[in-house]
């Protein structure tokens, strides 16, 4: 079992003060701190490996290349990809699921076919899969959700009438970053496949938290972010059945991704070059490859258990806290909780929680048609990882119930 409080002191950032406050960082599910052990990485590359990836023959070259090619296995391992080529490195999350839309989706969606979300898509496996609606004359379905306040799951007893032979794509996220609803992602991946769905996992608020294993979930596609996962921002990656990644057309063009052009025409490498075109972000692909080391060291299991317990006690002590509104199941949920005040807007909450150390998120999550589903227009968001403790949650509460006083809400 990991020591949680130990591990703070492998996070820099963390020592510090906010308004003479010892800082308590809760906006996880926005960004995750690194570990020194990412921040070594990346000033090593830089100080003794710098260089372009791929072109080169000198020795820089032939060792970055060497540590890029390593970060894809390494990326690959630990989601159990069945080939290093089935990782294409991304910005993020949001890249990974354009990608997909415009490749994927330009290629093969007609008018009639039909994009399966669910409601409580984050904008990123939303607004692409908007565009290449309007320009391939696809429609949108969505699969429902239960009531948010009690527990917020997806209505899987729709998915019969839902998931039916135009069904070409079926997007939706393993965990929700307004509700903490964990998804039976390997159900639902089964359920697609016996209508012949193409399945695109939104990983963003998985990753970190969860063990992920593709082919036990039997996805097509799952994209996710580094900085979700004690990695750089700017580095993310989209994994990609091979059969599937091989027969895409590009998405960018230029060096790198092409095995022969002339002036008229060209012709493209397989994946994952294919997906890469241009200088990638090989810095960041290695530490990622490093963070993947450090969350393994702990055991994803472990951390599952301490995030999901850090929120349950969350949701259990701001309950009693007069007009909240918890979303979100009450039992098994990913390490957050979303609430709401009547009277106190989310962005008050969360400037004057800062006034005690404390970071929070305030405002839509990039979830602005659930929000509106659910007669919302922001929540305050507390979010949880390993560096969090039980004691900081009751620092936490306190400074809810002082700020409750405050608006005279308490």
């Amino acid at each position: 079992m990991p020591d949680w409080k130990k591990i703070r002191s492998d996070f820099p950032v963390l020592d510090q003060q906010v308004h003479g406050k010892p800082l308590i960082y809760l906006d996880n599910a926005a960004t995750t701190q690194k570990p020194r052990v990412v921040l070594e990485a990346l000033a090593r590359f830089y100080a003794r490996d710098n260089s372009n990836v791929h072109r080169g023959l000198h020795t820089l070259s032939m060792r970055a290349t060497d540590a890029y090619e390593g970060a894809r296995a390494r990326v690959g391992k630990f989601i159990n990809a069945a080939d290093p080529a089935e990782i294409i490195f991304t910005r993020g999350t949001t890249e990974a699921i354009n990608l997909v839309a415009a490749s994927w989706g330009g290629a093969n969606l007609q008018p009639g076919d039909v994009i399966l979300l669910t409601e409580m898509e984050h904008h990123s496996n939303l607004v692409p899969w908007q565009l290449i609606a309007q320009r391939t004359g696809a429609k949108l379905r969505y699969v429902p959700i239960l009531g948010a306040d009690v527990e917020g799951g997806l209505d899987l007893a729709q998915l019969d009438a839902l998931l039916t032979p135009e069904v070409k794509i079926f997007a939706f996220t393993h965990v929700s970053n307004t509700t903490g609803t964990i998804n039976p992602a390997a159900h639902l991946c089964s359920r697609a496949k016996k209508v012949g769905a193409i399945t695109v996992i939104d990983g963003a608020q998985s990753i970190g938290h969860l063990p992920v294993d593709v082919r036990t979930i039997g996805c097509d596609f799952y994209a996710f972010s580094g900085h979700k996962m004690a990695g750089p921002t700017g580095i993310g990656a989209l994994y990609g059945r091979r059969a599937l990644l091989d027969a895409m057309p590009p998405w960018q063009g230029g060096g790198g991704m092409i095995s022969l052009v002339d002036y008229f025409e060209s012709r493209w490498k397989p994946s994952p070059e294919r997906f890469e075109a241009g200088t990638p972000n090989v810095a960041d692909a290695v530490a990622l490859g490093v963070a993947c080391d450090y969350l393994d060291a702990l055991g994803r299991d472990q951390i599952a258990a301490h995030d999901g317990a850090l929120a349950r006690l969350a949701y259990e002590k701001l309950s009693v806290l007069p007009g909240i509104r918890l979303l979100g199941p009450r039992g098994e949920r990913s390490g957050l909780v979303s609430f709401a005040f009547k009277d106190v807007h989310a962005h008050d909450i969360v400037t004057f929680a800062d006034e005690d150390g404390i970071a929070l998120r305030g405002g839509h999550h990039c979830n602005q048609p659930l929000m509106k589903k659910l007669g919302l227009t922001s929540t305050t968001r507390a979010s949880f990882y390993v560096y969090n403790t039980a004691e900081e949650i009751d620092v936490f509460a306190a400074s809810l119930r002082r700020i409750l006083k405050f608006f005279g809400g308490a």
